[in-house]
């Protein structure tokens, strides 16, 4: 079998086959408008910021995702009950479901404890980044208010990952729509002070943001105390500690979460580099990545699925259904960032005006040049970020994540910071090829998870331990006591 074929294998008929397109969709679909509504959220933040001030706009980015890469490391270790969930409901051990769910819980109020920690440190942190004075003070209010509302935000992620893997994606769909909307009603209401409320700034996005996390807990918490999935998923008789299962999940969702916290921190530097270029370069750079982020979460959500399906099969010992729902998984990805691609290549004004809609011209005319051609380096990298989300995802579900742990630790240093830092500030060569190493970091990643799951060792993979075989007491190994 040629490459392409294990590339691109049978589309005909993958419509209504199982683990083609119609099953990738169906949990897809939820998913992919929960992550781009929080694509959305962060969208509007941005762009109610850059109305308020450029300095505001400019500070949002890197303190927003510093805080974000911190959190990452525990988000993705209490998420990855999902694959547990997905594991536990193939095999049909679903009494595990709740003890599963709760062991994650128990991970996010620690993470969320050591998080709020860093609160009282925030002004060190961003004197230490470098950043102009007037930037800094709102760096570190927002980037304090965000780690003092940590904890809903790591347990909402575990609670999310109950329905995930369960397949039940809508509830989290209706949870993101909800948190979205009270996000910017926020967002307008104690950014700019509207309706008597206080003008707070950045501080009111942080608020806003904060406050977001609280409603899809409190979503996702009372769905899951219905009777229905009480009874089912044993959730409330499961809330004991568990150690054996407590680590288990540790033990395979920690490399996920410090994947997850790598992969951010790699573009976290990437952002605390570029700042030192100057606000427009800053600016420009949180411009183009936010709105590659309103193209890019919805595949996101496209990942969790296939990720989803892959732990479902598995589950039931069906890696060729597995893979198939893989392959169904990047032929949509790719299909849909591709299109983005041309889009950001060709008509990148498309994107950039809303931002220009109230900010002041003369300030924002640079900016938005400067995004334009940014633009054309995400273009470039949109097809291998689709690679990367899906294959990735794909052995993730199996279990293989100290694979993934490893190979972006290596990739995000080797690849993105160590020359982003040596282009910028031991060559100067400036925003362009500080981005040409950003670009060639994507294409690397994508391409190694490509030939990981090329080689196939996920398929015996396994998160769960094997479930109890019933013995019949007919059958000669169990036999029947006579007097």
């Amino acid at each position: 079998m040629n490459f392409s074929a294990k590339i691109w294998p049978g589309i005909s008929g993958r419509f209504r086959n199982e683990a083609g397109y119609t099953d990738v969709l169906r949990i897809a679909i939820p998913l992919i408008f929960s992550t781009g509504s929080w694509a959305v959220q962060l969208f509007f933040d941005r762009m109610f910021l850059n109305w308020y001030s450029t300095e505001a706009l400019a500070a949002s980015m890197p303190s927003g995702i510093l805080n974000f890469t911190l959190a990452s490391l525990f988000i993705g270790t209490a998420s990855y009950v999902s694959t547990f969930v997905a594991q536990y409901f193939g095999s049909g051990q679903k009494r595990m479901v709740g003890p599963a769910v709760w062991q994650g819980i128990y991970i996010s109020l620690i993470s969320g404890a050591l998080i709020m920690l860093l609160a009282p440190y925030s002004d060190g942190i961003f004197t230490l980044v470098g950043h102009s004075a007037g930037v800094k003070e709102q760096e570190s209010a927002y980037f304090r208010i965000l780690c003092l509302g940590a904890m809903p935000l790591v347990a909402s992620s575990a609670l999310a990952g109950h329905f995930s893997g369960l397949g039940k994606t809508w509830i989290i769909m209706i949870a993101n729509f909800a948190a979205t909307l009270e996000n910017f009603v926020l967002d307008y209401l104690l950014i700019f002070g509207n309706f008597g409320f206080p003008e707070m700034g950045i501080r009111g996005a942080a608020v806003a943001t904060v406050l977001s996390s609280c409603v899809t807990f409190v979503i996702y918490a009372a769905v899951m105390l219905l009777p229905a999935y009480n009874a089912e998923y044993n959730i409330l008789g499961g809330w004991r500690f568990n150690p054996r299962l407590f680590w288990r999940i540790i033990r395979f969702g920690l490399p996920s979460g410090i994947q997850f916290f790598l992969d951010v921190a790699g573009f976290a530097m990437f952002i605390l580099f570029v700042g030192r270029l100057g606000t427009d370069s800053l600016a420009a750079t949180n411009i183009a990545f936010n709105i590659n982020t309103v193209a890019f979460m919805p595949m996101i959500g496209l990942g969790i699925a296939v990720s989803v399906l892959v732990g479902q099969y598995l589950g039931k010992n069906r890696p060729d259904l597995a893979e198939r729902g893989t392959y169904s998984g990047l032929h949509i990805t790719i299909l849909y960032m591709g299109g983005v691609a041309l889009l950001y290549a060709f008509a990148p004004e498309l994107f950039i005006a809303p931002y220009a809609a109230y900010a002041n011209p003369t300030e924002f005319e640079s900016v938005a040049r400067l995004a334009g051609i940014l633009l054309k380096f995400v273009a470039v990298y949109c097809v291998f970020d689709a690679m990367n989300i899906i294959f990735a995802s794909a052995v993730k579900g199996a279990g293989d994540t100290r694979f993934v742990m490893i190979v972006t630790s290596i990739l995000s240093t080797g690849v993105l910071i160590v020359p982003c830092y040596l282009v910028l500030f031991v060559f100067d060569l400036g925003i362009y090829a500080a981005w040409s190493a950003a670009t060639g970091y994507v294409i690397v990643l994508g391409t190694v998870f490509m030939v990981r799951f090329l080689g196939g060792k996920w398929k015996s993979m396994r998160v769960i331990e094997e479930p109890p075989v019933a013995v019949v007491a007919r059958m000669p190994e169990a036999p029947t006591c006579h007097d």
